[in-house]
């Protein structure tokens, strides 16, 4: 569903997993961290609870996706669990049960668009995006606690848990909790992916599209 998303935004995705050979960096220009387990809470030196699913192997990849795209000034679109890895990449930390932080928060799947979030005007977010409140889908149990730095919030739900995260200055780097990709009815959502799409272009001097770090 991201690779369609980008297809029909104008762009190209190139999967990228643990198992993928060496990356061709120089033909990447922009990344997608998609949604998958848990990122391990030793990276934001917490210990993981029984409940926990993290993938080390996908970890390390991911982060040197962000390594990666920083070096190079590429645009990054971070959904769910990446941009839960993305806020820890800068310094920031995790709730690991919503429930124990905000009263209310369900963990259970949503896959249609019912949660509202309201978007911080003027923010990268709201820019790509085009409104100020939206309905999301949801299907997290985690969320982010402490902004890591050089982060801002730039979303919220009406219990307060941040849907929304982003460099403010620099490339284009927009971290988002819900899932996008599987809302391709709604224009708002696919504006998201075609701001990616235009960062991509604007960053490349060799014509190439996104690649989806997964």
């Amino acid at each position: 569903m991201t690779a369609f998303a980008l297809q029909r935004a104008g762009g190209a995705a190139v999967a990228i997993t643990p198992d993928t050979p060496a990356v061709a960096w120089d033909t990447i220009d922009g990344v997608v961290l998609g949604g998958g387990d848990d990122v391990d809470p030793a990276r934001y030196a917490e210990g993981a609870r029984a409940e926990a699913r993290i993938d080390p192997a996908r970890d390390a990849l991911e982060w040197e996706a962000i390594e990666r795209a920083i070096e190079r000034e590429l645009p990054i679109l971070a959904i769910c669990r990446g941009a839960q890895l993305l806020n820890v990449f800068h310094g920031g930390t995790l709730h690991q049960d919503l429930r124990e932080a905000f009263a209310g928060h369900s963990p259970h799947i949503q896959l249609f668009a019912v949660k509202r979030v309201e978007v911080a005007r003027g923010s990268r977010l709201h820019q790509a995006l085009g409104v100020d409140t939206l309905r999301v889908n949801s299907m997290h149990r985690q969320g982010i606690a402490r902004i890591g730095r050089g982060l801002v919030a730039s979303a919220h739900d009406t219990l307060g848990v941040v849907q929304g995260v982003e460099r403010p200055h620099g490339p284009f780097v927009v971290g988002v909790q819900w899932h996008p990709e599987l809302l391709p009815g709604r224009a708002a959502q696919r504006r998201l992916f075609a701001a990616l799409v235009r960062a991509a272009t604007r960053a490349s001097s060799h014509g190439h599209a996104p690649a989806g770090a997964r």
